[in-house]
């Protein structure tokens, strides 16, 4: 539409030109024809871009160069976001409501941990499948630890639910190991069904989100998110409990100079996405990451002010600056006119 119109205001200047020589009573018929000829060629051509506009495919052609789009006359002002890329997508439409540096590849952190729930779902394999974690599953990249202590059995269905609600890092090593053709085949899955969707600026190098080669923009995983929560109900289910415990557990205390203590207590987990347990927020599907390569992230599909949306935040400086940009992002949707539709979207069932 734009070329359009470019090539419109030059044909304004030229013409003029080219019907210098033209009989004065043949120059007005002429230039009218031309540009009658140009108005309706534009036309057509912004049409069929915006009859296009049905799906996140839309995405692909997406001019990532803006920091943000234009905002129509009545939209409330927009919101000052401390992430340095940002997207809210229209679920239904694929429409873009809010973007900045959409297209930006950067590490991804712990969000990381949506793909591995999608492969070991699709695997297939035995949900009450005890797991055991072994050395193997250590944070050997970042040094961090994990309340799954090593030689200690856990169900699959447990570890994912750890994965995705306190984005335990052994819980998901452990996933990626045991799944069919082991851990490099888990990977090359990964980046295969990233492919797949259409995440061409997506690459994983492992599963759980600790390595910064990890790396997509948001707009893929604007497109993981949806593809998700269209076709994951477990995955919808999981990312959005506020909390989650394994029951009662046994405990080993061990300090220097002193006999280990075992106590058996119940083990519980928070989601690292406080929204979850929020009342004035309806989150379909949530998961947060951090890695100081890649900041503080989150992703989320939510209804706001009776639409379906999509909510990525990548590499804010803090969880507290994570939590205002949603927030912010939430109090913008609520407040501007046009935005309150109600276009609400229902995800299908995996088949």
């Amino acid at each position: 539409m734009n070329c359009c119109f470019q090539v419109l205001v030059s044909m304004t200047v030229i013409l003029p030109l080219v019907l210098d020589s033209c009989r004065p009573s043949l120059k007005q018929t002429h230039m009218k024809a031309v540009l009658t000829g140009l108005i309706l060629l534009c036309v057509h051509t912004g049409a069929a871009a915006l009859d296009g506009r049905t799906s996140l495919q839309w995405s692909d052609q997406f001019d990532t160069t803006l920091s943000a789009p234009q905002p129509a006359p009545d939209f409330a002002s927009m919101p000052e976001l401390s992430a340095h890329s940002v997207l809210v997508l229209d679920q239904a439409s694929g429409q873009a409501l809010l973007s900045k540096n959409a297209g930006l590849q950067t590490p991804i952190a712990s969000i990381t941990k949506l793909m591995t729930a999608m492969l070991v779902i699709d695997a297939a394999q035995p949900l009450d499948e005890r797991i055991t974690i072994t050395d193997e599953d250590r944070d050997t990249l970042k040094g961090t630890g994990s309340r799954l202590a090593i030689g200690a059995h856990y169900t699959r269905g447990q570890l994912l639910h750890l994965a995705l609600i306190a984005s335990d890092n052994r819980a998901a090593h452990a996933l990626g190991r045991s799944y069919p053709g082991g851990l490099q085949r888990f990977i090359a899955t990964m980046n295969r069904m990233a492919r797949a969707l259409g995440m061409h600026d997506t690459v994983y190098v492992e599963p759980t989100g600790l390595s910064s080669g990890n790396r997509s923009t948001a707009l893929d995983l604007a497109k993981l998110v949806d593809h998700a929560y269209q076709n994951y109900p477990e995955i919808r289910d999981i990312s959005t409990a506020g909390n989650y415990t394994l029951g009662t557990q046994r405990v080993v205390i061990r300090k220097k100079r002193q006999q280990p203590q075992v106590h058996y207590r119940t083990v519980a987990f928070n989601n690292t996405n406080r929204f979850t347990r929020a009342e004035d927020w309806n989150i379909g599907l949530s998961k947060t990451g951090f890695i100081n390569e890649a900041g503080h992230c989150l992703v989320m599909q939510a209804q706001v002010a009776d639409r379906d949306v999509i909510i990525v935040l990548l590499d804010a400086q803090g969880t507290s600056r994570r939590a205002g940009d949603a927030t912010r992002i939430k109090a913008w949707l609520e407040s501007s006119p046009l935005l309150r539709t109600d276009n609400r979207h229902t995800p299908a069932s995996r088949t």
